[in-house]
């Protein structure tokens, strides 16, 4: 399988960026995941010819031809960075690329609660009708105190943390081959809207 794992800040350190290396290099026997940065993505702007800068193409068609997508939100003010934000509103707005995507939510925090509200929130916005992405339900992966849970060499340093991301990927795996049969079955229905305008409603 290929995943594409989105680094979901354009910051230079970050602990998430951190957590998709580690995932490439700890799943490499199970799938290939490439890491994909959002820096350089503009703040949305709604384009009069609907078509998105080039480097959110890029993005798009990495996500089109990947199997998956694997996000690694931080928490920002109780939500997802701005970054993140402009870059799935471009998606929304132009090819709906995450449109049936299997997508994996997990996240990287300083702080003691992990990103569990900027999870809920990204979900939510992952739902929304001109993306509706399949989000993996029922699994939730934080780092909490992520400053203190990688050594040198970029590996978690917790045991329990990494049987759990394991527990975790095993899952998505499946989940991502269902959501395969379901679409070879013409169970996944979800039409893009090539005439969406958020300047009706």
């Amino acid at each position: 399988m290929k995943f594409v794992a989105i680094v979901g800040t354009n910051s230079d350190r970050s602990t998430n960026r951190q957590l998709l290396h580690f995932m490439a290099d700890h799943f490499a026997n199970q799938a290939e995941i490439e890491v994909v940065e959002i820096k350089g993505v503009p703040v949305f702007t709604q384009p009069e010819d609907k078509i998105a800068p080039e480097i959110v193409q890029a993005i798009s068609k990495k996500i089109t031809e990947a199997d998956g997508v694997i996000i690694s939100t931080p928490e920002y003010d109780h939500s997802i960075t701005a970054g993140l934000k402009s870059l799935l509103e471009w998606i929304s707005y132009t090819d709906q690329a995450l449109m049936d995507k299997a997508v994996m939510i997990v996240g990287g925090s300083l702080g003691s609660l992990g990103t569990s509200r900027a999870q809920n929130h990204l979900r939510q916005i992952l739902d929304s009708p001109e993306l509706k992405a399949r989000v993996m339900p029922g699994t939730e992966y934080y780092l909490s105190n992520s400053g203190k849970v990688f050594d040198e060499d970029g590996h978690l340093i917790y045991p329990e943390k990494v049987l759990e991301l394991e527990k975790h990927f095993t899952e998505f795996i499946g989940f991502v081959e269902i959501l395969a049969q379901l679409r070879e079955q013409g169970q996944l229905t979800s039409r893009r809207d090539t005439n969406f305008s958020w300047e009706i409603g």
